[in-house]
């Protein structure tokens, strides 16, 4: 049943659903330690869209792709492929609350791209004081080089990760992809990006590293949980609730990302990252503040 605000127990299966996709900044990390991340980034694909499969079977949806949705679905396809080659690659060099803070700047870059490609997704006053609060908490993460696993070129292929979920958020909602189910986009996601992927991955080093049963089991909850799981939870919300309040809990992924990466891997938490945190989030909740007396859904 649609409801025009959000309650409790949407809230908190948002605030779950965040701690998931936080986590999962984690599991990717620990299962670099036993998969060659591309490598690994393609088996997560074959997981995934065999859980897709198993989903559109039950519930008998179709998956059709008109012709004229093929270079959407094609260029889809690659921003996907560049998304994960960018954020596996990003996690193995440097640390997950670095990553995270970076990466999730992603509806910074999607705001600056809609004001010019999507009709209606004007800057607001208050828009833009979040694209500077954002902004100036990317800058911060990526001047900070002091403590912990600190890397240049993992922070911008953080960056490169955000730039391209960009990419597939724009896909979705400018071409004629828009026109398709939710299920088809994310099939053509998943087999263009896992073809690629699996095809490049002989250029990054060996398949397997020190492999053990925890970086399987890190597989499989980025396949189930994360990849599949994940993505119908987030239908499933956006069917009932509005989309800005949906939108507006996107600032507690990065909150819980650098206390997970803390609590679990140990790692550096300085004064700075805490800083660019605290304008990154400030900047998402003023991106996503919704506008009086404009209905959201």
């Amino acid at each position: 049943m649609r409801k025009d605000r959000m309650d409790m127990a949407g809230a908190a299966g948002l605030v779950l659903f965040a701690a998931i996709f936080a986590l999962n900044q984690v599991v990717i990390k620990v299962t670099n330690g036993g998969f060659q991340p591309i490598f690994g980034a393609g088996l997560r694909g074959i997981g995934a869209g065999a859980c897709l499969l198993l989903w559109v079977w039950w519930r008998k949806i179709p998956l059709s792709l008109p012709r004229d949705a093929w270079p959407g679905a094609a260029l889809i396809g690659l921003c996907f492929t560049m998304e994960y080659i960018c954020l596996f690659l990003s996690l193995d060099m440097t640390s997950v609350a670095r990553s995270v803070v970076i990466f999730y700047s992603m509806p910074v870059w999607l705001t600056l791209a809609g004001h010019f490609l999507i009709p209606g997704e004007r800057i607001t006053r208050f828009k833009a004081l979040g694209l500077a609060f954002a902004v100036a908490g990317v800058g911060v993460a990526l001047a900070n080089r002091s403590g912990g696993q600190t890397s240049l070129a993992g922070d911008l292929l953080a960056l490169g990760a955000a730039f391209s979920w960009t990419g597939i958020a724009l896909c979705a909602r400018v071409t004629k992809l828009r026109e398709v189910a939710p299920e088809t986009q994310l099939m053509c996601q998943l087999v263009i990006s896992t073809v690629l992927l699996l095809a490049i991955s002989p250029f990054f080093g060996p398949f397997l590293r020190d492999l053990a049963a925890i970086h399987l089991w890190g597989l499989a909850f980025q396949s189930v949980i994360v990849a599949s799981g994940g993505f119908l939870f987030w239908l499933w919300v956006l069917s009932i609730y509005p989309a800005g309040a949906v939108a507006s809990f996107s600032f507690l992924t990065p909150v819980f990302g650098v206390f997970l990466g803390w609590g679990l891997l140990g790692e550096h938490l300085g004064p700075e990252i805490f800083l660019a945190l605290a304008l990154v989030a400030a900047g998402l909740l003023l991106i996503n503040r919704p506008v009086r007396g404009v209905r959201t859904s």
